[in-house]
């Protein structure tokens, strides 16, 4: 499907329930390779991108059930897999790291521009008919999780990003109305 600009921004959802389709590896680099064209201060590109997909999924599954579901060697395997469901059913994964600049100037920079990267990868995969969710669990700074990214100390995990393929679109949430969030200058 190919989608205006505008109609991409406006009809794409975060999806939460995906139906466990996997998505194709090559689709995920082809949206990430695309969405470098963000707008970025200095063109740094100051975003990294650890992809989770085909493969490598049965490993990030394992690595979220050890962070995210506490005593999950107690479970019953019934009440493992209710539990694992918001991450098995998403068909690959993109953990997002984002260079940490000491000078605040470029750090709040940088941080923008990787969430425009963000934000362009939603479009892009939505146009696509690829579902996403950007999210960011408590367990982003955990050493496990930084460790199995591979992430450096001048680096912060800033998203959890899941891909996958939807039966249902979520319903429209509503929006403030403009005149809740501009204002004319000198006024």
């Amino acid at each position: 499907m190919t989608l205006s600009v505008r109609d991409a921004v406006l009809q794409r959802r975060s999806i939460k329930l995906f139906n466990g389709q996997q998505v194709d590896k090559k689709a995920v680099m082809e949206i990430l390779d695309d969405a470098k064209w963000a707008p970025n201060h200095g063109n740094r590109q100051p975003w990294r991108i650890v992809v989770g997909a085909e493969e490598q999924l049965p490993k990030v599954h394992e690595l979220l059930r050890d962070l995210a579901v506490p005593k999950w060697q107690e479970l019953s395997e019934d009440a493992l897999a209710i539990q694992m469901k918001k991450f098995t059913l998403a068909g690959a994964y993109a953990f997002v790291l984002v260079t940490e600049d000491v000078r605040q100037k470029e750090r709040l920079e940088d941080y923008a521009a990787a969430a425009c990267y963000l934000q362009n990868v939603q479009l892009l995969a939505w146009e696509k008919g690829i579902g996403t969710c950007w999210k960011t669990p408590g367990f982003l700074d955990n050493p496990k999780f930084r460790e199995a990214l591979n992430a450096q100390p001048h680096e912060r995990v800033i998203s959890m990003f899941q891909f996958g393929y939807y039966d249902n679109v979520p319903n429209v949430r509503t929006r403030k109305d403009l005149s809740e969030f501009v204002t004319e200058f000198g006024q």
